[in-house]
């Protein structure tokens, strides 16, 4: 078989979990070492390895990890290659610089491999589960109603997990793609969740 056999081979075999959680969007999402356990069985039947390497790139101020995965033919050498890119958050609570491009890099690595595998993530959400109604006991539970000012400062604590802005705070989302925070309010059902993104659409308009 040519490379480009094997690969489709691969492709159709494969069968990558998703083995991780994001609590906060209630969804789960798959990981790059979560393709890679997948992937490594298939890869020794059709005789082949993947190899990822990482390129830093820095726009002004800002710093990209490019991850670039190639699928090589053990037999004849024959080497297919897809690339992603990452942004690095400028900063992450719990982690030092070394860990926060490890977690960009890993992004990255993500959907390189999920590109040279023909693995589809867009049935995940970056940040909102749109079907997610909660537990009966949870919507029973009383809550405290945070002001706009709490809602916006809760805004920077949370990150997103998995999908295009994974790493980054909702405000940074809003700093880079204000339209994406608005999408988001608009698929959100009523909740925190929406009045956290309505406390970041009305700062922006003040």
């Amino acid at each position: 078989m040519s490379a480009y056999e094997k690969l489709m081979t691969v492709q159709w075999k494969l069968k990558a979990p998703k083995g991780q959680r994001n609590n906060f969007g209630n969804y789960n999402y798959r990981s790059c070492e979560d393709i890679l356990e997948a992937v490594k069985p298939i890869l020794s039947e059709v005789g082949a390895v993947v190899v990822i390497n990482d390129n830093v790139i820095e726009v002004g101020d800002r710093i990209y990890i490019q991850a670039i995965a190639s699928f090589i033919d053990t037999e004849d050498g024959g080497k297919i290659s897809t690339s992603a890119y990452a942004r690095e958050a400028l900063s992450k609570k719990g982690m030092d610089e070394s860990q926060l491009t490890g977690a960009t890099s890993s992004y990255a690595r993500k959907y390189a491999l999920n590109g040279l595998f023909a693995i589809d993530d867009s049935k995940d959400m970056d940040y909102l589960n749109k079907g997610d109604k909660g537990s009966s006991n949870s919507q029973k539970r009383p809550s405290k109603k945070l002001s706009a000012d709490e809602l916006y400062k809760k805004a920077g604590e949370i990150r997103v997990q998995g999908g295009q802005y994974e790493s980054l705070t909702l405000l940074e989302v809003e700093e880079d793609s204000p339209d994406t925070i608005t999408e988001w309010f608009r698929i959100s059902d009523k909740g925190e969740r929406k009045d956290i993104l309505k406390a970041i659409i009305d700062k922006r308009k003040q």
